[in-house]
């Protein structure tokens, strides 16, 4: 606000004059922002209200209308250190028998503490030479169908190990504190096993080495890996490679697993592909860009970059150290372009670091492409639409890989079954817990599994342990009532909530002479009487609200209406559900519900639960009137909080969008006034600036006279 000087001449106190001369308009302005706090306010109970009617109406009416929502069951177990139940929405009721026969448990493998030959520790980085192993040995990972062969020899590290072994898709670790191996299936169950079996005498020699090579017989025994050593024994014909191949492919194992291998092949063969095309593109991008220029060495571009650092560096420093102006502009311009020199050729290095990356990359793949055409071989042609196709299939030397592992299994698996039977098999010391199938009997139908999780007729079993011989867990399921009697009581406190509230804000005392305060009446009082003051009139903005009582007396007229039940009118009475007499209700609670018998209400905790009694003895007649009562709640409160063009949008129960044009409205209005208050206020003061003007003129004349009597 610009600072005026008045009644120099004059004497007068314009100021309060011209106050005096412009408060009806200020008033006017006063009475309209007063009008749009006071709306604003209103807006924000209406929003408070709006917001939790429209959560009773989400959180509870509406699940409670479905009669699904009050399937809610419970279940009980006799023993339940043996098994836990989770009861599901579509549980049947009544009583079970369960025995839990098995329990699931996941193939792990412990190995054998290890010892390096000179005694020393090892680690994941550690040879297996330093663990005596010499020459090169396979042995084999098979786990959920997959088979995974591993060659080692004396340069193999302990880490290529763990990689070779978790490519059969199993859990492994090298524990360097205990100096073992760990190994695990990825999931419970006899079909998640895993079997660890060598191929060839050497790569047994690397199981024992490497502390992997478990016992086969006995209770102990690993049953996976026996298992595999005795099924490849019985395809073994001595003498007669064909005739075991043939054995050993009768299901077609072999011929799947060369297909998996030329498939394996074929789309590293593609990536390669694809590798070398985007290194040539790059290739082809740099040489496009250099073509009328050369482009040097990384090592050379790297001593340039170097020298000019270096020189940038002595110039920095010379510029801090000049005093003449002229000087430094020129040692300025002279390092700019040196920055320029130092940009050019960095983005040089990195065209010749990619250039010589996009060449090896093309290296690398052709030395990759030509060791993966050794097992398969490629036809490369085009489809309909020109794309490129690629088909492959195996070369004799993948075949005879393939064919000689499978040879090498059988044999070695012969003689390991022959060493079983004669007694002279031994093991490293390595324990193993063979995967297992739950196993559970339920009412005499026996059901497994690869967890010990069961989900039968809506009820999910977890079994916990096994039941002594003859054990029966009785399994009990039945309606929860406390359920459905918690969800009608969370309702009940929800509504009263709200109604008490209504009541309330309608029933409010009048604030009849408040206004919302200016800034300086706000000024003139303390912040405790202010608070109190605004409180008056907060209180009191719904009162006799006509869209407050249409609400309210709708959620009263359902509540306290009947419900038909199967041909009976029932009313929430009926149900030990009532609102207290007039007189024993206090002030706006009087349109609120208790339920008798509930021991969180002092008001009715003392009489007879009639509620809890009947979801006990008459599920479906509580059920059939609370969610019809529900139904009818809800119908009309979605027809209180249609949309209105113009007054409401969809989903509110007041109307908000008059509230907000109004509020805008008033935005406009206060403009207008404060403009046009302005105005006047500055008409008035122009005319009593003119007449100190005036005044000053008359005064200097009048002096001029003075003067002039004076001087003669």
């Amino acid at each position: 606000m610009a600072m005026r000087m008045s009644g120099l001449m004059s004497g007068m106190d314009t100021e309060t004059i011209i106050k005096e001369l412009v408060s009806a308009k200020q008033t006017k302005v006063d009475d309209a922002k007063k009008a749009q706090t006071k709306l604003q306010w209103k807006q924000d109970a209406w929003k408070e209200l709006n917001t939790k009617l429209k959560n009773l109406q989400a959180k509870y009416i509406a699940n409670m209308r479905f009669t699904s929502s009050y399937s809610k069951r419970t279940t009980k177990v006799s023993n339940s250190n043996a098994v836990s139940v989770i009861t599901g929405e579509n549980a049947v009721k009544g009583v079970q028998s369960l025995q839990i026969n098995k329990l699931a448990k996941t193939g792990y493998l412990t190995g054998a503490q290890i010892k390096a030959a000179d005694g020393g520790s090892l680690t994941a980085a550690s040879k297996l030479s330093e663990l005596g192993v010499t020459g090169e040995g396979t042995f084999n990972i098979t786990a959920g169908g997959k088979s995974v062969d591993i060659t080692v020899n004396g340069d193999s590290t302990i880490s290529d190990v763990l990689n070779k072994i978790k490519e059969a898709g199993v859990n492994a670790s090298f524990d360097a504190k205990n100096q073992r191996f760990f190994v695990s299936a990825s999931a419970s169950g006899a079909d998640n096993d895993f079997s660890i079996t060598a191929s060839d005498s050497t790569g047994d020699a690397a199981l024992a080495a490497l502390g992997l090579k478990v016992g086969l017989t006995g209770d102990k025994g690993d049953k996976a890996t026996l298992a595999k050593y005795q099924e490849y024994a019985a395809f073994y014909v001595s003498g007669d490679d064909a005739a075991t191949l043939a054995n050993i492919n009768k299901d077609g194992r072999i011929t799947k697993d060369i297909e998996s291998k030329v498939s394996s092949y074929l789309e590293q063969y593609k990536s390669l592909l694809s590798t070398k095309s985007d290194a040539q593109k790059k290739i082809d991008e740099i040489n496009e860009k250099y073509k009328d220029s050369s482009l040097d060495t990384v090592e050379n571009y790297t001593k340039q970059l170097e020298a000019k650092q270096k020189e940038k560096t002595e110039l920095e420093e010379k510029i801090k150290n000049l005093t003449d102006g002229d000087e430094k502009d020129t040692a300025q311009k002279e390092l700019d372009t040196l920055n320029e020199k130092i940009k050019t050729l960095s983005e040089k290095k990195a065209d010749a670091q990619s250039l010589k990356s996009a060449q090896k990359s093309i290296t690398d793949a052709d030395t990759k492409i030509a060791d993966i055409q050794k097992h398969i071989t490629v036809t490369e042609g085009t489809d309909a639409d020109g794309n490129a196709t690629y088909t492959a299939e195996a070369t004799q030397t993948l075949k005879d890989q393939v064919n000689n592992s499978y040879l090498s299994q059988a044999k070695y698996a012969s003689d390991v079954v022959t060493s079983i039977n004669n007694g002279t098999y031994t093991a490293t010391g390595a324990t193993k817990i063979s995967g297992q199938n739950a196993k559970i009997t339920l009412n005499g139908a026996e059901f497994t599994g690869t967890s010990n999780v069961f989900e039968i007729n809506g009820l999910t079993f977890t079994a916990l342990s096994e039941t002594k011989a003859g054990e029966d867990i009785t399994v009990t399921t039945e309606d929860d009532v406390d359920g459905i009697y918690d969800m009608v009581k969370n309702f009940l406190k929800e509504y009263n909530s709200i109604i008490n509230e209504m009541d309330k804000l309608y029933n409010a005392d009048s604030a009849k002479g408040y206004e919302p305060l200016t800034d300086d009446e706000k000024d003139s009082m303390s912040d405790s009487e202010v608070e109190k003051y605004e409180t008056k009139i907060k209180d009191a903005l719904l009162r006799r609200d006509s869209n407050l009582s249409t609400i309210s007396s709708a959620l009263k007229s359902i509540m306290s209406g009947g419900v038909d039940v199967n041909g009976k009118t029932m009313y929430l009475s009926d149900f030990g559900v009532e609102t207290l007499g007039y007189f024993e209700a206090p002030d706006n609670e009087k349109n609120a519900y208790h339920i008798a018998g509930d021991p969180d209400d002092a008001n009715t905790s003392g009489k007879s639960d009639v509620l809890k009694s009947m979801i006990s003895n008459d599920p479906d007649t509580v059920i059939a009137f609370f969610s019809s009562l529900s139904k009818n709640l809800y119908t009309k409160m979605s027809d209180l909080s249609k949309s209105v063009d113009g007054y409401r949008s969809y989903g509110n129960f007041y109307d908000d969008k008059k509230m907000t044009s109004d509020y805008n409205d008033y935005k406009t209005k206060i403009s207008e006034l404060e403009e046009k208050l302005n105005d006047y206020e500055d008409k008035w003061y122009s005319k009593f600036s003119k007449m100190e003007t005036a005044l000053a003129k008359l005064q200097s004349n009048s002096s001029a006279v003075t003067s002039l009597l004076g001087g003669s």
